[in-house]
């Protein structure tokens, strides 16, 4: 072989000989097998979240018991109004011509009473004297009779007029603020089968109230007089309280989804809540304090190969929903535990009984297997080892929202 050649062996040698040594020289890092977390005492906060919107307690729908045009408008949205005062006003004047026709048919018909009343008293001294039939008599009698029921009548229409009249005024039948005004001036206002509402006022805007909607898998966990914690997205982070006030027996199905409605009052006392907002509500089911918690994932975690133990006779262990098997890292391999668990949020569980003390460390999950590093990969370094997640002394003293 020539020189050359000899020479690019060499250096391939070479260039091999020394990958070699700096793989021997930077092994790959070592990864724990599993995710651990030191078990702690702290806090928990049971919790079930649901929606609702915000609605002042006492709402007045105002309507109109007569047809016509609105002729002048007394009262606009957020203003405050008193009991008996005027709204509006709707144009009277078919109402008043309807009156005053009343009021000549009842001077007619009066007339004709009185006539007849006078005839009555002149056919009662002629039959005394037998100068007309008894039959005439009787016969002037009713008359005078359907005489005056006429006037009853009349007299009655007069009273439903000057009612209708009257109607025409709106006036306000509770104090409150106006939250609603649906109609304006010149607008024709029908009162037919319907009542039309035109006006909303609400009576106390510091008293507010949920209508929240709670799954039907967490309503046996609602209580009257139960705590609730809710947020409004216009203030952020800012908590708001209330009070479970009523459970609605009338469940409502969408999707094949049941929800109860759940009322909750809250204090509005600076009026920063405002009738409509969406409320992101937590009714407090229970709270731990310095309780031993385990992280969530603990609890789903199973070793690869792990067979749950069988009771006497090879059966299998009927499930027991308070019951779970966690696994502690000891001398570096998985050893079942099994506990009695307890309250949950969205993060830690409560245990309750069990051989688990604090400053235990938990496995939480599987490492992924380490990609064996190829043959010209870099070296190993700024590797992030995730292996331990220490969990916190205590909880937040925030609530974190539930999973239910």
């Amino acid at each position: 072989m020539s020189r050359r050649s000899w020479t690019i062996i060499g250096s391939i040698g070479a260039l091999i000989a020394a990958i070699f040594i700096w793989k021997a020289l930077n092994p790959p890092p070592v990864i724990d097998p599993y995710k651990t977390a030191v078990l702690a005492k702290g806090d928990l906060t049971e919790e079930i979240t649901a929606n609702g919107i915000l609605n002042p307690v006492r709402v007045v729908s105002v309507g109109t018991q007569v047809s016509g045009t609105v002729q002048s408008l007394y009262a606009d949205y957020n203003d405050r109004v008193t009991a008996g005062q005027i709204l509006l006003r709707i144009d009277p004047a078919l109402f008043a011509a309807k009156l005053a026709a009343s009021e000549a048919s009842l001077a007619n018909v009066r007339s004709t009473a009185a006539l007849q009343a006078a005839n009555v008293k002149r056919a009662a001294e002629l039959v005394k004297q037998d100068y007309i039939a008894r039959q005439d008599y009787e016969t002037t009698l009713a008359s005078a009779k359907g005489a005056a029921a006429q006037v009853q009548q009349a007299e009655a229409q007069i009273r439903q007029d000057r009612t209708n009249l009257a109607f025409t005024i709106i006036r306000s039948p509770v104090s409150g603020v106006v939250i609603s005004r649906q109609i304006d001036v010149g607008q024709t206002v029908a009162a037919s089968f319907n009542t039309p509402t035109l006006f909303q006022i609400a009576r106390d805007l510091t008293q507010m109230q949920i209508e929240a909607a709670v799954a039907e898998a967490d309503i046996a966990r609602v209580k009257p007089g139960q705590a609730v914690d809710f947020t409004v997205d216009a203030y952020g982070t800012r908590q708001f309280h209330g009070t479970v006030s009523q459970i609605r027996l009338n469940p409502t199905t969408q999707q094949n989804v049941v929800t109860y409605t759940v009322v909750v009052t809250a204090a509005n006392p600076d009026g920063v809540l405002l009738p409509g907002m969406t409320a992101n509500a937590n009714f407090i089911v229970s709270e731990r304090r310095d309780v031993l918690l385990v992280p969530n994932a603990a609890l789903s975690f199973k070793p690869e190969g792990w067979k749950p133990q069988r009771a006497a006779g090879g059966r299998a262990r009927a499930p027991q929903p308070d019951m779970a098997t966690l696994f502690v890292l000891k001398a570096g391999q998985p050893d079942p535990r099994r506990v009695r668990v307890g309250a949950s949020d969205a993060d830690f569980t409560e245990v309750l009984d069990g051989p688990l003390a604090a400053g235990e460390t938990i496995i939480i999950g599987a490492n992924s297997a380490a990609k064996k590093p190829g043959l010209f990969s870099g070296p190993p370094t700024g590797r992030k080892d995730d292996s331990k997640t220490p969990a916190p002394a205590t909880k937040p003293s925030a609530p974190t929202k539930s999973d239910s």
